[in-house]
């Protein structure tokens, strides 16, 4: 082998080197960030939820993890000033550590308002307004419920978000049907009507994000019909409402999502005040 070819070849293998090392980095620091917008994702999502004669409130949450395909689904529920409960679920667009950390602004920011109006139009409508102050080009969608355990009464109001699903102990399960209202941060001055909700005695309310119910192989209207049937089910069977959150997670799993998935379930056994 001549000199110069020998030269030529531990050049070449050099930069294969140098390649090979960058990639390595590359590969590491995707890790690195998909790690950090995980624990930053759950971090923010609530570690205890409240508690009320009667009710039960059961939570499911799975990461999507491909690449740096992290996105920005929450769930969340928490006593208000006024006794009640507020329940949120939402879906930031995007899928990175940005769309994580406006989850968490999004999240902690209606926990917020929630203490100066608990109305839930009210409510979407200010916190619409504060993400516009923000200069994002990120928006979410959501759905916040005001629940009052006594009497089993649900005030809900939906900005761009798929519907809940609700069933009762009769066999009577649907897709709820919210007027709603544009995503949170594109439209100032946006409103979002109120429509109300009755829990009854073995019924059972299921707020989701898309990622439970659309996929490659099934359309959002078909994997909410899945929902609604297994609510139906587990509502007459009494299911307890940690087995229905499973087996709606099984749901997402079945449909071959890539997007994050959440699932809230609320369920109270009775008796309930007169509303």
């Amino acid at each position: 082998m001549s000199l110069e070819r020998a030269e030529h070849g531990d050049e070449l293998l050099a930069r294969l080197g140098s390649l090979t090392a960058q990639a390595r980095e590359l590969a590491e620091l995707q890790r690195s960030q998909v790690k950090l917008a995980l624990a930053l994702q759950r971090g923010m999502l609530p570690r205890d939820l409240p508690s009320a004669g009667g009710l039960h409130l059961a939570v499911r949450y799975v990461p999507a993890c491909h690449g740096l395909n992290v996105g920005g689904d929450w769930y969340d529920a928490f006593a208000m000033p006024d006794g009640r409960i507020g329940l949120s679920i939402g879906d930031v667009q995007g899928h990175n550590i940005e769309a994580a950390a406006f989850m968490g602004q999004v999240r902690v920011g209606l926990r917020a308002l929630a203490s100066v109006t608990g109305e839930p139009g009210e409510l979407l409508s200010r916190i619409n307004d504060l993400l516009l102050t923000l200069g994002t080009d990120l928006f979410a969608t959501c759905t916040f419920i005001r629940l009052d355990p006594s009497t089993g009464v649900l005030e809900s109001a939906r900005a761009g978000h798929i519907p809940h699903i609700w069933a009762t102990a009769d066999g009577k399960s649907g897709i709820a049907e919210d007027e709603g209202g544009p995503p949170l941060g594109i439209q100032d001055g946006a409103r979002y009507a109120v429509t109300r909700y009755q829990l009854t005695t073995g019924g059972v309310f299921v707020m989701l994000t898309d990622g439970v119910v659309e996929g490659p192989s099934l359309s959002v209207e078909d994997g909410l019909q899945q929902v609604v049937r297994l609510a139906g089910i587990a509502a007459v069977a009494g299911m307890e409402a940690d087995a229905l959150a499973e087996g709606v997670m099984k749901v997402a799993e079945s449909v071959g999502h890539e997007d994050d998935a959440a699932v809230l379930v609320v369920g109270h056994d009775g008796p309930f005040a007169q509303p």
